[in-house]
């Protein structure tokens, strides 16, 4: 009987897996309107009064994303009055909605990986993934790997699609 033998394995295949640069951590949103007259009018006496008073410890260790659910006009201020009541408690605070959290931890991470490791060699940027990776981080993979990488797949060996081929 021959021996199985796991070609994967011993393949000189490299694996990117940008679920290895997730951040573990409560992801919050919060939005501004709650303190607008009516969710749409800024008074920025009441609107400073009811940032004094919210409790901030609350976002302890959090990554915040401050917005705003109305199409109430803002000054440019309001926001940044809320990030710096934020910035004793909160790992990150990002301009937008909860979704756009992981996209601005992933560019993070991606922009501090050594991809020289990668150089003229086969890799298969891994396409499953258990945690959320925004399609955005996997184009900045790819534009980083294909500097440097001999090719480029994108999925799983068993089923990898051709990306990139160097020439």
């Amino acid at each position: 009987m021959e021996e199985i033998l796991n070609k994967v394995a011993s393949s000189s295949l490299v694996v990117f897996d940008l679920e290895d640069y997730y951040q573990e951590g409560t992801r919050t949103q919060i939005d501004i309107s709650q303190w607008l007259l009516e969710g749409f009018l800024l008074r920025e006496k009441d609107f400073r009064e009811a940032l004094k008073n919210h409790d901030w410890s609350q976002y302890q260790n959090h990554f915040v994303a401050v917005d705003c659910s109305t199409d109430a006009i803002l000054p440019t201020w309001a926001s940044i009055l809320v990030a710096s009541h934020l910035q004793q408690y909160a790992k990150k605070i990002i301009l937008g909605n909860i979704s756009e959290i992981d996209l601005h931890l992933y560019i993070e991470k991606i922009l501090q990986v050594d991809f020289t490791v990668y150089a003229n060699k086969p890799v298969i940027l891994k396409g499953c993934s258990k945690k959320p990776v925004p399609k955005e981080a996997y184009i900045m993979a790819i534009t980083q790997l294909q500097k440097v990488a001999k090719s480029v797949m994108f999925g799983e060996a068993c089923s990898a699609v051709p990306i990139f081929k160097k020439k």
